[in-house]
């Protein structure tokens, strides 16, 4: 098993990966390290929507019907080919895995401290994959806030999508990466 602190420490988002199928088992065990991120009030407020193969074509077309809602008045043969470069973006990977936060109805529960657990369920996720040796990146952006995007995966009320966690056998090295170190970011009071 890796080491954690070495998993933290090498981990990289890698954006680019190979469309060989990912087996279910793997990215079955990415969802079950999720859903043991910590989670004050132990609401779960975790959502994940499995895309593969053609499923993926439901990311695409929001993708492309936001971009295509920003524009008006280009001929059908751009706007065909806008619609084709956007729906790729889901095609990036063999699996594409939605995340969303469904925020406990619970009063006791703190809205912001529901997404702080579906972040750390994502972040989960991540460290999971670099030990089976997957490569994965977590993707964000206007586009995952976007209404026909929340529509697109049936989202309704206070629930959001938080990202999308592209997964697949990498086909990059992994970036070298450096941090400010923590003790220029840390107050000790004492």
């Amino acid at each position: 098993m890796t080491d954690v602190f070495a998993a933290i420490q090498h981990r990289r988002s890698i954006g680019k990966v190979k469309q060989d199928a990912v087996p279910q088992e793997q990215i079955e065990r990415l969802l079950e390290a999720a859903i043991w991120a910590p989670n004050h009030r132990r609401t779960e407020p975790w959502k994940f929507f499995v895309m593969e193969g053609e499923g993926r074509r439901v990311l695409g077309r929001a993708y492309a019907d936001i971009a295509l809602s920003q524009v008006s008045g280009l001929p059908a043969e751009e706007e065909a080919e806008q619609r084709s470069n956007h729906e790729k973006k889901a095609f990036r990977s063999p699996v594409v895995i939605a995340v969303a936060v469904t925020p406990a109805d619970d009063a006791n529960a703190t809205e912001i401290e529901e997404y702080a657990a579906v972040h750390a369920a994502v972040q989960n996720m991540l460290l999971a994959a670099h030990a089976l040796g997957l490569g994965a990146v977590w993707r964000t952006g206007d586009p995952m806030y976007h209404p026909i995007m929340q529509e697109a995966f049936g989202l309704s009320g206070r629930e959001k999508l938080v990202g999308l966690v592209y997964v697949g056998y990498p086909d990059m090295e992994a970036p070298q990466s450096k941090r400010i170190p923590a003790a220029e970011k840390t107050v000790w009071l004492r």
